[in-house]
Parts: C-alpha cells; structure tokens; sequence
C-alpha cells in the first residue's frame, strides 16, 4: 500500500510537470504529431492516390486484367510512399542547411549558461567584443553539415526505417507483380 507521503508527493510533481511553459515550447509540442505523416496511407490523400493510379495505369499497361491493375497498384502505393520518405528526409536536411542562423541546441544552453554567468554579480569582465563573438557564431560549411547530421539523427533514423520499409513493399510488390505477368504470360503460349 502506497504511503499518504508519497501520494501526496506524487500529485505534487504531477502539478508540476503539466507540460511546456513557453509559448514555442506549446507550438513546438502541438506539432508533434505532425513531423512528416508517413505513418498515413497513400490512399488518405486523394492528391497521391490520383498519382498511385496513374503510376498503376503506366505500370500495368494498356488492356490489363483486374489482377495485373491490382498488384500494379501495390507497386505505385510503395513507389509514391518511398519517394514521400525521401522528400521527408531531403526537407529536413534542406530546412536546416538553409537557415542561416541554425543553432544545435547544445550551443544554445551553453550560450544561455555563458550569460547567466556574465549576469551575475560577481561576473569578470569581459570585452564586449569576445562576448558578441561567442553569442553571434553559429557553425558554417561542413561543420553545420554534422552539426545537422547529429540533432537530426533520431528524426533520420525514422526516416530511414520507413524508407527500408517502402523498399521492402516495393520489392515483393514487384516480384508479385512479375510472376502474375509470366504467368499470365504462359497461359497464353
């Protein structure tokens, strides 16, 4: 049985943690389940299931029976899904390689550190230059690149997954795919 002590002490860090109190923490959290939409199905957005059907219709050709359109159909659901992921993963890289002022999170606390330090009574005194210096760098060339590289890795590990995924699809998508056609082929000869 739990102690009165430690109920107490448990709605009290339960008060306490009711989640981000800044107004970018709030957008940051509500677009959580908004990163990328990967998990949806093709077939929940009309604009891509027009694609699949196209790319179906080009996949089974001309005069295809019900069967052939339907594995064609699974072939375009796992292209359109594998060329989302990849469009995902080349956004992301883009988004942060074009911001010219990225900031790694990392850089952010120590800057944050470095000034409440300074604001403090007993703080040495510095240039005002070398203080500037250190609070306007931000990395540059290669260095942003793996800078990018490493905050993104968790997000580029889920992409990745879902890109191995869609390849996975695609591949038993087609070998389906192929051997309905030999066999549709041989029924003929």
């Amino acid at each position: 049985m739990t102690s009165d002590r430690k109920i107490r002490a448990n709605r009290a860090n339960a008060r306490a943690s009711t989640g981000p109190k800044t107004a970018q923490g709030r957008v940051r959290t509500a677009r959580n389940a908004l990163r990328h939409g990967l998990s949806l199905p093709v077939c929940s957005n009309p604009a891509l299931s027009e694609e699949v059907e196209a790319l179906a219709r080009e996949i089974a050709g001309p005069g295809a029976n019900a069967e052939t359109k339907e594995l064609a159909r699974r072939v375009a659901e796992a292209q359109i899904d594998l060329r989302r992921v990849r469009y995902a993963r080349h956004k992301l890289l883009s988004d942060a390689l074009a911001e010219p002022y990225y900031e790694p999170r990392a850089n952010t606390r120590k800057k944050l550190a470095l000034l409440r330090f300074l604001l403090q009574k007993n703080a040495p005194d510095l240039p005002v230059e070398n203080v500037a210096a250190i609070l306007n760098s931000t990395p540059q060339g290669p260095h942003k690149f793996a800078t990018i590289l490493s905050q993104e890795a968790r997000q580029l590990l889920a992409l990745d997954r879902y890109e191995r995924r869609a390849l996975s699809r695609r591949k038993f998508a087609i070998r389906a795919f192929d051997a309905a056609s030999r066999q549709q082929h041989d029924c003929k000869y």
